[in-house]
Formats: C-alpha cells, structure tokens, sequence
C-alpha cells in the first residue's frame, strides 16, 4: 500500500481510536440475519406548507409483518437520509436494524419515516439555496412539531395504519437533529413520548441550553429519553456539547425522568451512537405496552411537586365561552369570571355549577371582591370601574377611565392597569383617582402581596414582573423589574397577565409558556403547563379551603387541586421569611 494511502488511513481510523482510547464496532443487529423477513423502503418528496416553500426528501419503512388491520407504532428521524443509509462510514442501517429487532420482539411493529432538512430552492443558477436545518432542527417552539403532526405524519397515514397513542410513537435524532427531537416530545408529549438523542446540540445555536433549566422548573411530562455524547464532542462559540448533555441527563435524573445517559469518549460524529442503537431501541421500546407517565414520585426533588396536588391534573370547569378573564373569588370560596366579548360575568360555585351572574358588563375584564362584599370589575367598554352588590346591583366607582385588571386592599382603595397609556392608577376610599406610575411597556395583570406592603404589575411585553412599596397615602415608591420570567421561543415577550398569590409569597403569572410561580425573591421556580393550547389569561386561588387553582384560558376555564393555600384580598396575612 502507497506510503500516502497508509497515511491517509491512520489519520482517518487509527489516530481517533488512539486519542480516544475506544472502538465503535458495529454488532450482529446491523447484518440480515437467516430467516427474518426484510421490510420495504420507498422514497418520496414533499413540499411544506408550515416551512413554506421547502422541499425535502423523506423515506418511509414498513416492515415485512406489517398488515392494515392493526395500528403500527411509528418512528420519526430527523436527518433520515443518515439514518435510512447503509453506508459503512456514516449510515446507520436502521431498516436492517428494525427488521432484526422486530423479528425478535424486542421492539413493536414499527412503521420508520425518515426526514430530511428542509431546502428552499434558489430561483436561479446563481443564487443561493436557504439551507433549512439550524431553522428546523435548532429552535425551540412547537412549529416542527406541527410539521410533523399536521403534514407528515397525516401523508404517511394514507398508506399506512399508524397509532395515534404517544406511547407508540418515538423519535430520533444525531446533534441538532437530537435537540430537534426532544423539542418535539417537549412540546408535545400528547403525540411523543420516546426520544432517542445522539450528541446532542443542547447548546446556544438558538437557545438550547435552557432546557436543562426548563426540565427542573416545569410541571413533569411523560418522557422516556436516552441520552448519549462523548468528552471529544464540540467546544465553540455556542458552548460545550459534552458539558451540555451532561447537563440535560443531571436535570433529567433531578426531575425524576425515566432517562438513561451513555457517555463515552467519542466526538461529533456517529461511531459511539451507532455502535449502541440497538441497545437503545431496545431501552427505549422496552416494556411497550406499558404506558409513559409523568414523574410523580415523592422523592423528585423539584420545587413545582411540592406545589401541586400528586392526584390531580387540569379540569375542565366551563366550556362555550368567547375569551374568558377576571377569576375572582369570594368569601365562601366561589369563582367569578368575565367573558368579555359576551359581556357576561359567570359564577362558578363550589360544585363546579356555572350560572350567568351579569349581563351587559361593559366587557367587564378583571374582578376582584372588596372588604365590602362587592364584586368590582373593570367595565373598559364603558369607561368605568364598578362594584355589583351580592343581588346583582350595580354601581359607578370612577369613570372617564381605561382599566384592564385590578385589586381591592383591605381598606378599600383600587389599583388597576392601563395598558394602553401605560399607567397604573391608584383610586383611594374616598373615590379620587390618580396615577401612582406610568411607563411600563404594557402593564398588564396586578397583585397585592399577601400582607398588601407591595403591588406587583406585569409587562406582558417584557420578561419583567414589577415589584412597587405601597406608600400610607397610596401612592407607590422604590419600584423595581423584580420577577423575571421566562419566556417562549417565538418571541422575547413573555405574555405575562393576571396573576395570583399564594400565603407563603410565591406570585403566580399566567404566561406564554405557562403558569409560571415566582418566590418571594423573584425567582422562577416552577412552570404549571398549560390546560390547553393557547394563552392563559388570569389565576385564582379558590375553594372553601382556597386550595385550588382556577385558571382562565381561551375560551375555557380549568382548575386543578393543589397542596399550597391562597389568600383572601380583604384578609391581610404575613408570608414567612423566604430562603434568599
């Protein structure tokens, strides 16, 4: 052999395994073995309409057993033209290996489609292709995970019987394609609940290396993920990939996750994943028929599982609205919402019964009982703020206003939100109004501490809950962009809306991203999911025992049992010390 050519192949096999120190070879599961039926691989193009104007190959496998009579489970894999080759370097053989391992039962008829990148073609010979896969791969918000759900899998589903069980369904991916994947059982863990990450990108390339903090401050989901990377992974500008995913496997184990972390001391490539997937496939489709749910053990040490009831999830309470605002609750524990474009009030008893309450409001927005047994409610539609009396009587408190969301204090003074001249206004017991603060972007959602020293206002364009003193006069000093929020992939405002508070100080703030809890320092700790999709509007504690949560949400309103307690606006109590 050529001097060159020897040279040639140390610097390609010889000097990795040396620096190294391991061999990735490739087992049995990769060879057709005698006697088992080999599946079908057919090829097809498809145009988007989620990523407009993209054109990308795909490839789908059904094996040999595969009849229409019963729901086949289904893989996803990004990057599919690795994953559906058999080249020696860099394919990863899978048809060959599913015809294996379905054979043996050690994973359910499983129908692969393999995905690649999205391209927008050049409009001439000289230009320049966009090239789609940072775009796709590396972002966090739900638009791949529609792509998915609304154009590949329903195209594939006209040929093949495929399971719309989660627990049937898995995906897969190498690098940005690995955080692709688990994105997409983030988001949606209703259609995916198995992940397969290999070196995965949980870097800054566009945000990925929050997920490690996402994972131990939001409410559990239903995942089972294998983890695996190498000390010889990538190091540049958008982090550390080995200390990345090292990251991901510790938040993951700290939240309780079924997960499983391979480390090896491989780089950015696929030898060390290769030579373990069918383990992994194995791992992840072990026990198939059991379902994946959420962590609910006692020893999860998140924050959040402390808060929320282990029994209880999201309940529906009432359905059939237009947009639904304002939860407010009275002494005995009862809910009151608005349902502004209807110009309804409704009340929810402590039943779960839903009666009308008010009509014609004045597209009444937020509520909130006084000491006085009235309900007040910003009626913007008419430029007011009123008070309704228990039967339903109605009173003018101040008028010539715009109001959005406000608190009654123990003494009877008002504050409310004006989000488009970005004031909060302060009317004191005596029915004069004044503005205590102006210039927060969009105030938006407004909350009394529990012992009524301090006024929280959110900045639904911003990431920012503010933080105000209440003055003996009412007016408001020494204010500060206190809580910070997290916020969604999609946009640097958070969303923030009505908010609620708990007796020990932790501020509750619908969000874009959930309903996220902060404590008394400011800090998000915890991050309930939504009920559905879409925004969440406000929250309230209430309840006989002010221990369940009620949350207005679209066209909806749900409510969940929790561990933590509210409090009553018109019964001041101090909150203890928080661990700073």
């Amino acid at each position: 052999m050529p001097r060159a050519a020897l040279l040639i192949l140390f610097l390609c096999f010889w000097l990795p395994v040396m620096l190294t120190g391991e061999e990735y070879p490739l087992g049995p599961d990769f060879e057709p073995q005698a006697g088992v039926p080999t599946g079908r691989v057919t090829r097809h193009v498809w145009t988007s309409r989620i990523f407009p104007g993209t054109v990308r190959d795909y490839w789908v496998y059904a094996p040999a057993q595969y009849t229409a009579d019963r729901p086949a489970a289904v893989m996803v894999f990004q990057d599919g033209h690795r994953y559906v080759s058999d080249d020696r370097d860099k394919g990863w053989f899978t048809p060959t290996v599913f015809d294996n391992l379905i054979h043996k039962g050690e994973m359910p008829l499983t129908i692969g489609i393999f995905i690649s990148p999205g391209v927008l073609p050049a409009l001439g010979e000289n230009q320049q292709s966009r090239y789609n896969r940072s775009f796709e791969y590396d972002a966090l918000g739900d638009r791949y995970a529609r792509f998915l759900i609304e154009e590949i899998l329903p195209e594939v589903g006209k040929s093949y019987n495929l399971s719309d069980n989660p627990n049937d369904r898995a995906i897969c991916g190498l690098s940005s394609g690995a955080i692709c994947s688990f994105t997409v059982a983030w988001n949606r863990p209703a259609a995916f609940r198995r992940v397969l990450s290999f070196i995965g990108s949980y870097t800054n390339l566009r945000g990925g290396q929050v997920y490690p903090t996402l994972i131990r401050k939001m409410e559990p989901k239903p995942l089972r993920v294998f983890l695996q990377d190498g000390s010889n992974d990538l190091n540049h500008y958008a982090g550390s990939w080995w200390l990345a995913n090292q990251g991901m496997a510790a938040a993951l184990e700290f939240a309780g996750y079924e997960t499983k972390w391979v480390a090896g001391k491989g780089g950015h490539d696929n030898k060390h994943g290769r030579s373990i997937y069918p383990d992994a496939l194995r791992w992840l489709w072990r026990d198939h028929r059991v379902p994946i749910r959420k962590p609910t053990s006692v020893g999860v040490r998140q924050l959040i599982t402390e808060m929320l009831h282990p029994d209880s999830e999201w309940e529906l309470v009432s359905e059939g609205h237009r947009f639904t605002e304002g939860p407010a609750v009275d002494k005995s524990g009862n809910v009151f919402f608005t349902d502004i474009p209807n110009n309804r009030i409704h009340k929810v008893d402590t039943r779960g019964i839903v009666t009308v309450f008010q009509e014609n409001t004045g597209a009444a927005n937020g509520l909130m009982f006084g000491p006085d047994g009235k309900l007040y409610a910003c009626a913007n539609g008419r430029g007011k703020i009123v008070a309704y009396a228990p039967d339903g009587g109605e009173e003018t408190v101040v008028d010539d206003v715009q109001s959005n969301d406000l608190v009654v204090t123990a003494k009877g003074g008002i504050y409310f939100t004006d989000p488009r001249n970005k004031k909060v206004w302060f009317v004191d017991s005596d029915r004069n109004k004044r503005v205590v603060h102006e210039g927060i972007e969009r105030p938006n959602g407004i909350m009394l501490s529990p012992d009524q020293s301090l006024l929280t206002v959110a900045d639904s364009w911003g990431k920012w809950v503010w933080s105000f003193q209440i003055q003996r006069d009412g007016s408001l000093a020494n204010g500060q962009p206190f809580y910070r929020l997290e916020t969604p992939d999609r946009s640097s405002r958070s969303g923030a809306d009505g908010m609620t508070m708990a007796g020990d100080g932790h501020l509750y703030v619908t969000s874009l991203v959930g309903l996220q809890i902060c404590d008394q320092p400011g800090r998000v700790v915890g991050i309930i999911g939504k009920p559905q999709p879409g925004p969440l509007s406000n929250a309230v504690f209430a309840g006989p025992d002010l221990q369940t949560l009620y949350v207005t949400a679209g066209d909806k309103v749900f409510r969940r049992r929790m561990r933590v307690k509210g409090v009553l606006p018109w019964e001041p109590v101090k909150p203890p010390k928080p661990r700073l």
